[in-house]
């Protein structure tokens, strides 16, 4: 099973080498690990992967190879206790959940100021203190149509805010793409110079010098055409758009070939006050916005890429980001990345169709005067027009 293993790695395109493979089977056999595959992921990423850069890779090719494996052949494993939490968490009918009240920003931020000063213990599966897996607008683990996430992991994406520190992972810039259509759809927006050390050979050129020089070979050479097009892209990471990082990836990968001129940046729903390029660390290497707008100037085109959905409080209150408390609204930043670079586009990996559904959706695309394209091969194509006017 690990000898095939091996070979899904390979034939993933992973550097994986016999040696680490050959320690990985050392490891097993002292009994470095406990007996559950969890333990034997982190184990093998450890030592079969040598750059981080692999890591995205390595998890797609090992989530397809043990994909309903639960534990290593042979191996007695202990039913973790989060199964069992999720196991007895409170599940609510549909009469239930519309029972339950929105209370609108400044009553649920009240709310919750009074919950935190008079609660003195730990709840679980209530429906008023702060807790876990109850139906309270407080807490994590449970149902509720909105309200405030406290740590935690749960299915239920309607959250105003959420305080936790959420890890995000950076997008492949390597994805292999199954079709050239993403990038013919970019290749829509170019403007080509001569500009750099490169060179190319002027046949044309190089046929009138070589007549002129009696046919001795006179070589002509000429800077290389490249497309001169600036591009600033900037990408929602985490959250519910997990659900779009096949894609996004593919059209990340597309617009690192496409333009040479290519900076981008990560943001979580919606643009506030710092941006981050390296999702590992956002926490610590941080790039305040206003230095992102004064540092490219308005020849730049802008791509914002995400779902657009969230909170309408995220866009239009202070306070209302879903990680930090942001002074100015999401509307805000968003005007002020409309007016430094005119040529900006919204593109959208859900469907056209649901849009309407969304007021957050509505609000952006009002925002950005319309310029919101769905992450479709059609949508790119009027996206670039729009761009390249």
């Amino acid at each position: 099973m690990l000898i095939d293993f091996f070979l899904h790695l390979k034939a993933s395109r992973l550097p994986v080498s016999i040696k680490e493979f050959l320690t990985l089977l050392e490891a097993l056999r002292q009994h470095v690990i406990e007996h559950s595959i969890d333990d034997f992921y982190l184990l093998s990423r450890t030592v079969l992967v040598k750059d981080e850069s692999h890591f995205d890779k390595f998890d797609r090719a090992f989530g397809e190879y043990f994909k309903g494996v639960e534990a290593l052949p042979g191996m007695e494993v202990l039913i973790p206790e989060d199964w069992l939490r999720r196991a007895v968490r409170k599940h609510l009918s549909d009469a239930e959940r519309a029972r339950l009240e929105k209370l609108g920003w400044e009553k649920l931020m009240e709310t919750f100021r009074q919950q935190l000063a008079e609660q003195k213990e730990r709840h679980s599966g209530g429906s008023k203190w702060i807790g876990s897996g109850g139906s309270s607008p407080f807490g994590h683990g449970g149902t509720h149509p909105e309200g405030i996430r406290l740590g935690g992991r749960s299915e239920n994406r309607s959250a105003v805010k959420v305080w936790e520190r959420r890890e995000y992972r950076n997008l492949d810039d390597s994805v292999e793409l199954g079709t050239r259509n993403i990038k013919v759809a970019l290749r829509r927006l170019r403007r080509f110079a001569r500009e750099g050390a490169a060179e190319e050979l002027d046949l044309e050129g190089t046929i009138a010098g070589t007549a002129r020089n009696a046919g001795w070979l006179d070589l002509k050479l000429r800077p290389e055409r490249h497309n001169a097009v600036k591009v600033l892209l900037l990408l929602d990471i985490g959250g519910s758009m997990d659900d779009h990082i096949r894609v996004c990836e593919e059209l990340f990968s597309a617009c690192r070939s496409e333009f040479k001129h290519l900076e981008h940046y990560y943001f979580h729903n919606c643009v506030y006050d710092h941006l981050w390029r390296d999702n590992r660390r956002r926490h610590s290497e941080r790039i305040a916005t206003h230095d992102v707008l004064h540092r490219y100037g308005g020849d730049y085109k802008l791509i914002l890429v995400g779902d657009a959905a969230m909170s309408p409080y995220e866009l239009l209150q202070p306070n209302g980001s879903i990680e930090f408390n942001n002074a100015e609204p999401g509307a805000a930043w968003l005007r002020r990345l409309a007016d430094t670079w005119p040529h900006t586009i919204w593109l959208n990996p859900e469907s056209e169709h649901s849009w309407q559904y969304r007021q957050s959706t509505a609000l952006i695309r009002n925002l950005l005067g319309g310029r919101m394209f769905p992450l479709t091969l059609d949508g790119l194509e009027r996206g670039m027009r729009l761009l390249s006017k």
